[in-house]
């Protein structure tokens, strides 16, 4: 017989820990004087590489400071971390006419979130403001005196093969994928412009600026680019086979793997440049300058002069 007044078994009492809300789980975000409300499991299950994801992490330490009110501090523009949030939490970037996209990919890099990245690229390369009339619109209707500017702009896929671009400001531009073949670009301002598989065949550029360009996989066959300047430009993978490349500047450029058979290289400065597995087959290498220069791999056959060990040496 049982003794009155017992306690009924224990598997039958009501949890109370088991009631209350996993409040562990909100988070509460202060990023650049906006409050954001999530979970963690929001900010960690998309992209669990990402930045942003580990340091969220549940075997994290304190990801960041927290202001007054317990709210994560980070140092970033709120205003660009809703398609960031939004994104996060199901997988699309959406955002309003107000909000600059270049914006938000900036602060998707920024968080290390790689999908969202490629996305807005997309989107970047369906959104072509400008077409190929457009673009010739705007060249017959400038003075010749006017400094036509495309600093920045998005360009990509646009065709704008055989125009007469001499002088325009591509200056951080996107134009991976154009269509600039027989173009004249002479004395263009390229400096860290996209120009990712465009194709460049038979182009003039004489003169260009191209500093940082990232041309990679790029097609430049049978180019002028005399006197151009490419230092620290990532050219992977570029065909510029029988470019004439007198005088030109490569230094600390990327080309691994480029094809530059048949080149005129006549006084080239390609110091401290990655020529690593590049073809320089039947290439006019006379008074270049390769100090410092990784020619691992390189093919240097039938060239049309003997290179110098004082062109190597440093």
């Amino acid at each position: 017989m049982e003794p009155t007044g017992a306690d009924p078994p224990a598997a039958i009492l009501p949890s109370t820990a088991a009631a209350e809300p996993d409040r562990a789980r909100w988070i509460t975000l202060n990023v650049g004087g906006k409050i954001f409300t999530t979970t963690r499991l929001t900010l960690t299950n998309r992209e669990p590489d990402s930045m942003i994801a580990r340091m969220f992490a549940q075997d994290q330490l304190k990801p960041c400071e927290q202001d007054a009110h317990g709210a994560y501090l980070i140092d970033r523009n709120g205003h660009y971390f809703r398609p960031i949030l939004d994104y996060l939490r199901h997988g699309r970037v959406i955002y309003d006419k107000h909000m600059n996209l270049q914006g938000i990919l900036e602060e998707a890099r920024y968080y290390g979130l790689e999908g969202m990245v490629l996305l807005i690229q997309d989107i970047q390369r369906a959104d072509v403001s400008l077409t190929r009339l457009d673009f010739i619109r705007t060249l017959v209707t400038s003075s010749y005196t006017t400094e036509l500017r495309f600093q920045g702009v998005h360009l990509s896929g646009i065709n704008l093969s055989k125009l007469d671009l001499r002088n325009i400001n591509f200056k951080y531009a996107c134009l991976s994928h154009c269509n600039l073949s027989y173009a004249n670009l002479s004395w263009c301002c390229l400096e860290r412009a996209e120009l990712r598989y465009a194709n460049l065949e038979g182009a003039k550029l004489r003169s260009v600026m191209a500093a940082c360009a990232d041309l990679q996989g790029a097609k430049l066959i049978c180019c002028d680019l005399t006197e151009c300047s490419l230092e620290n430009a990532n050219m992977k993978g570029a065909t510029l086979e029988g470019s004439v490349m007198e005088g030109v500047s490569l230094r600390v450029a990327n080309l691994k793997s480029a094809n530059m058979r048949n080149c005129t290289l006549y006084n080239a400065d390609m110091a401290g440049a990655n020529l690593e597995s590049c073809d320089l087959t039947g290439c006019n290498l006379k008074g270049a300058n390769l100090r410092g220069a990784n020619l691992k791999g390189a093919q240097l056959e039938k060239l049309e002069t003997p290179v110098h060990m004082s062109q190597i040496d440093i």
